[in-house]
C-alpha cells in the first residue's frame, strides 16, 4: 500500500493512500458473499441467489459503498501503523465519499485522501532567564486574632437584656415586614417578612439601614425604618430600591464571650494551652500565604512561557479538554443538588461549550509548555514517586471504576509538571512585588479572597 504524508495546519497529518487492485477486489467480493448469504429475494433460497440477480436487485452502488467503508477504515489504520504515526482521535476523510463510490472499480487501484490529528509540536522560544513579577502575599498576625475572635463568637453565650436599648453587637428577636412604594400604593416585598426572627446587629449581615434603624430601640417598641437597598444588592429587583420596614423589637440578648485561655483552647481543640492553639493557627496561616505566593510565582512563569510559545492545537485535543471541563462543571452542579437533565438543553450545552473553549485552549497550552520543558531538560519523576502517587489516588478511587493506564499517565504528567515548575523557579528571575500592585483593578477581589480564606483554616475541634 502506497502512502504519502503531508503536514497540515492544526497539528494534522494529511495522508494520500493508494489501495492496490487486489484489496479493492477482495473487499468487493466479501460484500457480495455476505449479501448472497443474507439476501431475501423471492424465488430463491438464502445463499442460492445468482450473482447476476443479486446485482440487478441490489445495485452496484450500495455494494461499492459498503466495501469502501471497510476499505477506508482498514487502509487508514494500516497506513498509521506503516508510517509510525502517533495519531490522536478519529480520522477525517478529505476525499468526498460519493466521488470515491463513483470512481471505485474492483479491478483497479483506488486513491483517496484523509487526515489524522497528531500531538502538536511545541516551539518554545525561551524558557530560561525570563524576568517576571509576582505578587507576594504577606502573613498578617491580625488574621489569627480575627480567627480566634470568630471562634469566640461561635462559642458565645447569649444573655437576655431588659434594662437598656439595643446597641451594635446585640442579638435581637424581631418581627418585621418590608414594603416598597409603587405609585400611590404599597407593595409587600417578597421574602421580606418574618416573625420571631433572630437578627444580629452587626455590619455586613443585613442591609445597613435596617441594622442602624434597630439600634437604639427598646423591647416592645415598633418602629418604621426607611431602608435603601444597596445598588449592588444580590437580588437585582431590589438593587437601589427604597423601602420601609416595620419592625417590632421583642427580645435583646448580648453576647458573653469566653476567655481566650487554656480552658478555651482545650475546649475547642486538641491542644491543652492557648499558646499551642495560637501557634497551630499561625502555622496554618503562614503556610497558606506561602502557598499563595508560590502559586502567584508559578502562574507568572507559566504566563511568560505561553507568551513565547507557538503551538497549533488539534481539534481533537481541544474538544476532549472541553468535554473534561464541562463534565467537571456538571458534577459540581449536581453536588449543589441541581438536576442537570432538567435545566440543560442543546442550546445551553452548546453555549457552555463555546464559553469553555478558550479555557480549554489555555489549559492545554500551559500543560504542553511545561511538559515540553520537562522533555527538553529530561525532567521526570522517579518510578517510586509515580507508584506512591498512584497508590494514594487508588485509595481515593476505591470502589470506583477507572483506567489504570490512564491514571498512570495523568499522575506521571502531574508529577512532571510539579518538578518543571520547581525547576523554572530556580532558572528564572522572579521579582516579588506587594500584593495588589500588579492588578489594581482586582485588588478588592483579592482582599475578599484573602478574607474568605480564613474560614478555610482547619477548624480546631474538641479532642474525642
Amino acid at each position: 500500500m502506497k502512502v504519502t504524508q503531508e503536514k497540515l495546519p492544526a497539528s494534522q497529518i494529511g495522508l494520500e493512500i493508494e489501495i492496490p487492485p487486489d484489496a479493492c477486489q477482495k473487499a468487493y467480493e466479501q460484500v457480495i458473499q455476505k449479501l448472497t448469504r443474507s439476501a431475501n429475494i423471492p424465488g430463491f433460497r438464502k445463499g442460492k441467489v445468482p450473482r447476476r440477480v443479486l446485482l440487478q436487485r441490489v445495485g452496484t452502488a450500495p455494494i461499492k459503498a459498503e466495501a469502501l467503508e471497510g476499505l477506508i477504515n482498514d487502509s487508514i489504520q494500516k497506513a498509521i501503523e506503516q508510517e509510525s504515526i502517533e495519531a490522536i482521535g478519529n480520522y477525517q476523510l478529505i476525499s468526498k465519499f460519493e466521488d470515491l463510490v463513483s470512481q471505485y472499480n474492483p479491478d483497479a487501484s483506488l486513491t483517496f485522501s484523509a487526515s489524522v490529528d497528531v500531538s502538536p509540536e511545541v516551539k518554545l522560544e525561551k524558557y530560561q532567564d525570563l524576568s517576571v513579577k509576582a505578587e507576594e502575599i504577606e502573613y498578617n498576625p491580625q488574621q489569627v486574632d480575627k480567627y480566634l475572635e470568630n471562634i469566640q463568637e461561635d462559642r458565645a453565650t447569649l444573655i437576655p437584656v431588659e434594662d437598656r436599648p439595643t446597641q451594635m453587637g446585640d442579638v435581637t428577636v424581631v418581627d418585621y415586614r418590608g414594603v416598597r412604594q409603587e405609585g400611590d400604593t404599597e407593595e409587600e416585598i417578597d421574602g421580606a417578612s418574618a416573625t420571631d426572627a433572630q437578627m444580629e446587629l452587626k455590619e455586613g449581615l443585613f442591609v445597613e439601614d435596617l441594622i442602624q434603624g434597630i439600634v437604639g430601640m427598646n423591647i416592645g417598641e415598633t418602629k418604621e425604618i426607611p431602608v435603601k437597598f444597596p445598588d449592588d444588592y444580590g437580588k437585582e429587583d431590589l438593587a437601589g430600591v427604597q423601602a420601609t420596614f416595620t419592625v417590632t423589637l421583642k427580645e435583646i440578648k448580648e453576647k458573653e464571650l469566653p476567655e481566650l485561655d487554656d480552658d478555651f483552647a482545650e475546649d475547642v481543640s486538641e491542644f491543652e494551652t492557648m499558646a499551642e492553639l495560637r501557634e497551630s493557627i499561625e502555622s496554618q496561616f503562614k503556610e497558606r500565604v506561602e502557598n499563595q505566593t508560590k502559586q502567584n510565582v508559578e502562574k507568572a512563569l507559566v504566563d511568560a512561557l505561553v507568551e513565547v510559545t507557538a503551538v497549533d492545537l488539534p481539534a481533537t485535543m481541544v474538544e476532549k479538554e472541553v468535554e473534561s471541563i464541562l463534565t467537571q462543571q456538571l458534577i459540581e452542579l449536581e453536588n449543589y443538588g441541581m438536576d442537570v437533565r432538567k435545566i440543560l438543553n442543546a442550546e445551553i450545552v452548546q453555549n457552555m461549550r463555546d464559553k469553555t473553549r478558550p479555557d480549554a485552549v489555555l489549559n492545554l497550552t500551559q500543560s504542553l509548555c511545561l511538559l515540553e520543558v520537562g522533555k527538553l531538560e529530561s525532567i521526570e519523576p522517579s518510578g517510586e514517586e509515580i507508584t506512591a502517587k498512584i497508590e494514594e489516588f487508588s485509595k481515593q478511587l476505591e470502589g470506583k471504576q477507572f483506567d489504570p493506564e490512564r491514571l498512570k499517565q495523568v499522575v506521571t504528567e502531574d508529577l512532571t509538571k510539579e518538578k518543571v515548575l520547581a525547576w523554572l523557579r530556580e532558572k528564572n528571575n522572579v521579582e516579588l512585588v506587594p500584593e495588589g500592585s500588579l492588578k489594581p483593578q482586582e485588588e478588592e477581589e483579592t482582599v475578599e479572597e484573602t478574607e474568605s480564606s480564613e474560614s478555610e483554616i482547619e477548624s480546631p475541634e474538641p479532642e474525642a
